[in-house]
């Protein structure tokens, strides 16, 4: 069973950096899609929005328009962790951070931005950005 273990959430002011680490454990999956995705307070599951993607296969990567610029997703080549780096935080970062894998059927070689596609799931950790 995969299991997704994130970490590195914490408090910061604006303009200030974090980095997000998402431990994966039990995949053994190639050609799927892994992403962060964020859950603003007091928003609703279904108003979780994409932050960033990345394919297992060739590392390509998508942002969401926000943060485009300021934050940048990797993986390491084992595909055992999933990484965020974010920049110039702003406060309306704020939000819980979530990883997910898109298990991709054989046919779909792009990675899908809506979240209802992702079908494992971490906990979250929480982001905190002060003016």
């Amino acid at each position: 069973e995969t299991q997704l273990v994130e970490s590195g959430g914490g408090s910061v002011q604006a303009g200030g950096s974090l980095r997000l680490s998402c431990e994966i454990s039990g995949y053994t999956r190639t050609h799927d899609c892994m992403g962060w995705f964020r859950q603003a307070p007091g928003k609703s599951v279904k108003d979780r929005e994409l932050v960033a993607l990345i394919y297992s296969d060739d590392g390509g990567t998508a942002y969401a328009d926000s943060v485009k610029g300021r934050f940048t997703i990797s993986k390491d080549n084992a595909n055992k962790a999933l990484y965020l780096s974010m920049d110039a935080l702003k406060p309306e970062d704020t939000a819980s951070y979530y990883c997910a894998i898109d298990t991709l059927p054989p046919f779909v070689t792009t990675c899908r931005r809506d979240f209802r596609q992702y079908n494992i799931w971490g906990r979250g950790t929480q982001v905190a950005v002060s003016p």
